[in-house]
């Protein structure tokens, strides 16, 4: 967290500027219904099982600020194929296993102000033991994927920030 903003949405000062955001599952886990979730699903905070046929992971989807001295971070959650999601699980607890080659994965995770995020190409960068996973994005000209590359300012911040705390401004997606 940064020092306080003067909102855009609100219109009010607010005392920290968030630096994260995210989702506590992916996509595909939301689409079961609550009541099947317990017998077709393996999840916790980092991973997640369905039907033992889609595998994800969650990552930190990093945006850098160019005028900040913090990037923003999206929680989001990434699709590996089965060998990959095996491979990250074997190495969750291994010193040294940033040193694993990136796996290739597809976001499933629905992200706010942009168009669909959906099915996204990645790439996703094991870190140390205890760091999520780093999320890279293919580089096209999906706006999130721009972003990440290119950075965004304080004030793109500034209304991210505003529009998850109170809803997107009139003639924002």
């Amino acid at each position: 967290m940064s020092s306080g903003y003067h909102c855009q949405s609100c219109g009010e000062w607010h005392a920290e500027l968030p630096r994260a955001w995210g989702v506590e599952t992916p996509l595909p886990f939301l689409l079961i219904p609550p009541e099947e979730r317990a017998v077709r699903c393996l999840w916790d905070a980092e991973t997640c099982e369905i039907d033992g046929r889609e595998f994800c992971v969650r990552g930190c989807l990093e945006i850098p600020v160019r005028d900040g001295s913090e990037p923003f971070s999206w929680g989001v959650w990434v699709s590996l194929s089965e060998r990959s999601y095996q491979r990250t699980r074997e190495l969750w607890t291994t010193p040294g296993r940033e040193q694993e080659p990136p796996f290739f994965g597809w976001l499933c995770t629905a992200l706010p102000l942009y168009p669909s995020t959906l099915s996204l190409k990645t790439l996703v960068h094991t870190r140390p033991v205890g760091k999520r996973p780093f999320v890279e994005l293919e580089a096209t000209d999906h706006p999130l994927a721009i972003e990440q590359r290119e950075g965004i300012t304080e004030a793109r911040l500034q209304e991210i920030a505003g529009a998850l705390l109170h809803g997107p401004s009139p003639g924002h997606e």
